[in-house]
């Protein structure tokens, strides 16, 4: 069903821009084409590259172990509150700032120039999310490529595995003496309990990470990781040569791809005995309106909402810097985050249906088969898919799924990187996007290699909890109150009403609300309770480690206050004028094309001075 809704609504945008080339609205006129910059080829390649954006692992790996984990059901509540306060504001937000001038998230801030630090550091954070994030595609890519195997190579106690291995995985082994013994009585003195694992956590730990026992010890490069690494960065790289006129192309598959894979799986899922006890375990009997009242709740519900929007990362305003002045930026904000929540709903049912068949085969409770992350995407549910007929076809599907999911993410992390060059650099850069492109991607695999090491997966967790974390809520905080408190609110909504005409004061009623209060005050909140210690699985960090993770985040923060204070030293006038022109637009600013600027900023200079004066 979500397939076809996917397919007729994909079908009717298609309608829309036909009859868009053959008739413009009133207020469009026939120059709104972006020669020199460029522009989407059409309206489907721009929304099926921000759903491929925004849908990324998180919404198969998190989304359904958070909704089980705080009330099934019941999690949809604050589920969809956050999304109506945080996420939606701040897409919306986002989409209109980049369309509205046609700039990355850098030269967006000649809006304000002593915010263009808030750019940098979102340009920090895609890159080093970059770095990590395609460890993710590698370790997905291995996993595809050893699925092509019968039986699939962790069904079973190999021979790479030790003697903690067991298929049936039921308590721990007994160490007496020496002499291993399964549920045997020994004297207390002598008895050490080992954990039993099953074979896919063995193949994770030793054949596919080959894990070290800490960051202390890095060991070598993991080399079949290291080249399904290089394979990523190729794929990249080769679907971005073009910029966005090959990735637009690219996207009409990976971006629904997956929807296709999600189908099949529950189709396969709901059919399996234990089906039925994994989807009540997900959203059915387990549903416990009293967890509404744990701050965690609430806390894992805004993180989902502002990690699967990917908003302050800067693609959602570098993508839509290429749309058409005239795009109704709001329907398309809506259209995409609605997508983005029913798709994490819909794959929940999806991954919860098999999960509940393994727990059923193992005569366990779902509740001991269920994970979340890597935990669930490479040893849960490849445990579940080889206990099914046809197992490699069914691994093969959801690993390729895993893929194109990642890939569509990565297209606009890297599109954040070539777009900012560009606009910094027209002259430069202009005819040399393909360069831009394939030598960023080269640059980010070199550093992404000691991910691949032996103590990789540390470093991947590492950066995921520091880059993807405090920096995004600074960065989001600073956005808004930008925006709104120093450029003005008023003066937003009504260079958005240039774009896709006048609304109503009813309209703009919530946007305000959630703009100048809401979404700030969410953020805020989140922002006392999202920080814990790092570790993975039971492994701690050491202290240098966590010290690396804060200095990470230094270094995205620090162009902040840094590009403030020289933007201020290279101002003229005394310290009021140089804080009134840092903290008003610049001559320049404003939609891209002279045809759009209107009578608001026919004259740079003259609202230069209106916004020194405090007029909106």
């Amino acid at each position: 069903m979500c397939v076809f809704a996917l397919s007729v609504w994909l079908s009717v945008i298609q309608v829309k821009d036909d009859h868009e080339k053959q008739q413009q609205d009133s207020h469009v006129g026939g120059k709104d084409e972006n020669i020199d910059r460029g522009n989407w080829t059409n309206k489907r390649e721009y929304m099926l590259s921000m759903i491929g954006y925004a849908v990324g692992l998180g919404n198969v790996w998190r989304f359904p172990y958070l909704a089980y984990k705080n009330g099934g059901g019941a999690f949809l509540i604050p589920y969809v509150i956050m999304l109506a306060v945080a996420g939606i504001p701040l897409f919306f937000l986002e989409s209109s700032f980049g369309q509205f001038c046609s700039q990355g998230p850098v030269n967006v801030w000649r809006a304000l120039p002593v915010f263009q630090g808030v750019g940098v550091a979102m340009v920090l954070v895609s890159t080093l999310v970059g770095i990590y994030y395609n460890v993710i595609i590698a370790y997905s890519l291995y996993y595809m490529f050893a699925s092509f195997q019968s039986p699939l190579p962790w069904s079973d106690c190999f021979y790479w595995s030790n003697s903690n291995c067991s298929l049936t995985p039921r308590g721990t082994l007994i160490v007496a003496n020496m002499t291993l013994w399964e549920n045997e009585t020994c004297p207390k003195e002598n008895i050490i309990s080992i954990p039993v694992q099953s074979p896919s956590e063995q193949y994770w730990d030793l054949v596919a990470l080959q894990r070290s026992s800490g960051l202390d010890e890095t060991g070598p490069v993991v080399w079949h990781l290291a080249l399904c690494l290089l394979l990523g960065w190729l794929l990249i790289a080769a679907a971005l040569y073009k910029g966005i006129k090959s990735s637009g192309k690219v996207v009409y598959f990976t971006a629904t791809f997956p929807y296709v894979v999600l189908l099949i799986l529950l189709i396969r899922g709901v059919t399996l005995e234990g089906a039925r006890d994994g989807i009540e375990f997900y959203i059915g009997s387990q549903s416990n309106l009293t967890k509404l009242g744990e701050a965690e709740v609430w806390r894992d519900a805004a993180t989902q909402i502002f990690y699967s929007l990917s908003v302050a990362w800067g693609g959602v305003t570098a993508l839509s810097s290429y749309n058409k002045f005239h795009n109704n930026v709001f329907k398309d904000a809506l259209t995409v985050c609605l997508t983005n929540c029913g798709t994490s709903v819909f794959a929940g049912f999806a991954i919860f249906s098999i999960l509940g068949h393994m727990a059923h085969v193992y005569g366990k409770p779902v509740s001991e088969v269920a994970q979340a992350g890597f935990g669930l995407a490479f040893i849960a549910y490849p445990d579940a898919l080889s206990k099914l007929p046809i197992s490699p076809l069914w691994s093969i599907l959801f690993f390729f799924m895993l893929l194109t999911l990642g890939l569509d993410s990565q297209f606009a992390g890297i599109e954040v990187i070539s777009t900012c060059l560009q606009d910094a650099f027209p002259e430069r850069f202009k005819s040399k996007r393909s360069i831009i492109s394939v030598g960023t991607c080269a640059i980010l695999f070199l550093l992404g290699l000691p991910c691949v090491t032996q103590a990789g997966i540390y470093w991947v967790t590492l950066m995921d909890q520091f880059c993807a974390g405090f920096v995004l809520l600074i960065a989001a905080l600073l956005e808004l109150v930008g925006v709104f408190y120093f450029y003005g609110g008023n003066r937003f909504i009504k260079d958005i009403e240039m774009m896709i005409g006048t609304r109503s004061s009813l309209f703009w009623l919530w946007w305000r609300a959630c703009w100048f209060f809401i979404t700030p005050a969410v953020i805020l909140v989140w922002s006392l309770l999202t920080f814990r210690p790092p570790s993975y699985g039971t492994v701690q960090y050491p202290a240098w480690g966590v010290a690396l993770g804060w200095c990470m985040i230094a270094f995205c923060l620090i162009w902040i206050p840094l590009i403030a204070i020289w933007k201020i030293l290279c101002a003229q006038g005394n310290p009021w004028q140089r804080m009134c022109a840092v903290c008003s637009p610049v001559e320049i600013w404003g939609p891209y094309l002279e045809v759009h600027r209107g009578e608001r900023y026919a004259d740079g200079q003259r609202y230069k001075h209106r916004s020194c004066s405090g007029s909106s």
